[in-house]
């Protein structure tokens, strides 16, 4: 990979080493995961300090740590190893300028776009050992820069997720990677908190297209309503737009239980495209990669290939089976407002054939001062929909609960997740549709799991 001097070099950094010309082939953050040859790098917080565990690190076959102390055994000095670890990063990238990276943000979908994209590049570059993504959810100032620091000379594509909570966070990201090509798939109410308003999130996705290269092409959401405000940050690069009002777009779209199919449309062509994975929103991710690879060079034959090929994503609207056959979608990963509404739309579509439907639902997170009224949208779009029974988790997913019931009744309140399987076990038949979602902190795939080890009988509603 790399030698320490070459490392210190770019990082304009004191060397203290036994041997300049040793190499490190993988850097690392976590002492627990120590490998021979790693450049370990001892980041410091207010909680934390890993300078602690150095010592630790090289006895374990770090070849040497990357530091803002001094001390024994091989080391690279700096002021700040945060910083250090970006710049590092941000070099590395430049060494690897041929290689076509694509970024992608959004509030919603940013991981599937991502997993659909390496899934198109694996057909295009000959296996998906030429590929690197990010894994994970390693999209943040730590993990975007290690994802970088992953790019191998074998590696034909690069796909780096970019996530954020705060203003100048995708700005600095995008200044590592570099991309070719970049992709907001969409802004929506996530991160409010920090960022006050869904303008405030579009502004701050829109700033992964100031680190576009000089030929670079902006990937942007023509369906979005901020559409034109990242037009205008991309608007010294070339633009493609995606959507079903993009040049990207789709037609003839089928949505099934268990997936969806649609037609193609693009100026390179048309195909048929078949996913595995339910809603229209997953449609829409499609087209996304499929801007994003087209615009990366790829065919759209090897576009329709690894779109059809494309297994879906962990926690992502993931078909599961309860332990009396009831079928189960698994999108516990995380949720927002907008994406709580597509979950939704998924389930009543299966709903709307008569299938007896159960939407199980946990808190949402980081929606900021308006979380009453965020879980009471969804109580009420979930009572405007075909839902026959909401079981619901968490402190503010009460108000959703009480919207429902004053539209009608139907919804359950539950203290934890063990009363929420108890109230879903009550009501499931082997016919039933759950749906199962929350934020990430609500660990909804604890339900999940708990159905899948449960019958029906004998459980009785306990909350």
């Amino acid at each position: 990979m790399l030698s320490l001097r070459e490392a210190a070099q770019a990082l304009k950094a004191k060397l203290v080493a036994s041997d300049s010309q040793l190499t490190f082939n993988r850097v690392t953050t976590d002492s627990r995961d120590i490998q021979a040859g790693d450049l370990f790098v001892a980041l410091k917080g207010e909680r934390f300090d890993a300078h602690n565990f150095v010592a630790a690190a090289l006895d374990q076959g770090a070849v040497a740590a990357l530091v803002q102390e001094s001390g024994d055994g091989n080391r690279i000095i700096v002021k700040d190893t945060l910083a250090a670890l970006g710049e590092l990063a941000k070099f590395w990238r430049s060494q690897h300028a041929h290689i076509p990276l694509i970024g992608v943000t959004g509030s919603n979908g940013k991981t599937s776009v991502k997993e659909m994209l390496a899934s198109i590049c694996a057909v295009a570059a000959g296996g998906e050992q030429y590929v690197h993504a990010t894994k994970g959810n390693l999209n943040n100032h730590i993990g975007l820069p290690l994802t970088v620091l992953g790019i191998q000379a074998e590696h034909r594509f690069v796909i780096a997720e970019m996530g954020m909570n705060h203003f100048g966070e995708i700005n600095y990201l995008t200044h590592i990677a570099q991309p070719d090509v970049a992709v907001v798939n969409n802004a929506g109410a996530a991160h409010l908190e920090a960022l006050g308003s869904v303008e405030g999130v579009a502004q701050a996705k829109g700033e992964i297209f100031a680190g576009l290269v000089a030929n670079g092409t902006a990937i942007i959401n023509a369906d979005d309503q901020f559409a034109p405000l990242w037009q205008q940050l991309a608007a010294e690069k070339q633009i493609s737009t995606f959507g079903l009002h993009g040049e990207v777009t789709a037609s003839h779209i089928e949505l099934l239980a268990t997936g969806s199919q649609f037609s193609l449309l693009c100026p390179a062509g048309e195909a048929q495209v078949l996913l595995s994975v339910p809603g229209e929103h997953n449609v829409r991710n499609a087209l996304a990669a499929a801007a994003a690879a087209l615009a990366a060079g790829i065919s759209l034959a090897h576009v329709q290939q690894g779109l059809n090929q494309w297994a879906g994503v962990k926690g992502r609207l993931q078909a599961k089976t309860a332990a009396n056959g009831a079928a189960i979608l698994d999108d516990t990963y995380n949720a927002n407002p907008d994406s709580m509404k597509a979950a939704i739309d998924v389930l009543a579509a299966i709903g709307a054939t008569g299938v007896p439907t159960i939407l199980v639902l946990g808190d949402m997170g980081e929606v900021g001062a308006d979380a009453v009224e965020r879980h009471r949208e969804i109580g009420m779009y979930a009572a405007q929909s075909q839902i026959n029974h909401l079981v619901a988790v968490g402190t503010d997913m009460q108000y959703a609960v009480e919207a429902f019931n004053a539209l009608r009744s139907g919804a359950t309140h539950c203290a934890d997740h063990a009363a929420a399987i108890a109230a879903v076990a009550a009501v499931l038949t082997p016919a039933s549709q759950v749906l199962v979602k929350g934020s990430r902190f609500m660990r909804m795939e604890t339900v999940v799991a708990g159905l899948e080890n449960k019958t029906e009988q004998g459980a009785q509603p306990c909350c």
